[in-house]
């Protein structure tokens, strides 16, 4: 069963940020970095408590390549990300969007 994707507004202003940074580091890099992001949100669709609960009933799969991880819950036939987050952040930040 493949599951809806839906996204906290905070999300995609994480994802942005990134993107930025990485493409100022080196040009295409940021898109790169992209694709990583869509690999791993595919797999979360297709396979989504194939990953470990983290806090709570919140979810972590780890970018592939990248120090970051997305934090996202399963409610019906829906997955929530809560955060695309880098590794070395502080995870009170996102354990307070649950």
């Amino acid at each position: 069963m493949d599951y809806a994707l839906a996204f906290r507004p905070e999300v995609r202003d994480e994802i942005n940020e990134a993107y930025s940074w990485y493409e100022n580091q080196q040009m295409g890099l940021g898109d790169q970095f992209l694709n990583c992001i869509d690999e791993i949100l595919n797999r979360i669709c297709l396979m989504p408590e194939s990953y470990p609960v983290v806090y709570r009933d919140v979810r972590r799969a780890v970018v592939r390549r990248f120090p970051y991880a997305i934090y996202y819950r399963i409610i019906s036939s829906r997955v929530i990300v809560i955060a695309v987050f880098h590794g070395r952040r502080d995870p009170k930040s996102w354990q307070k969007r649950t």
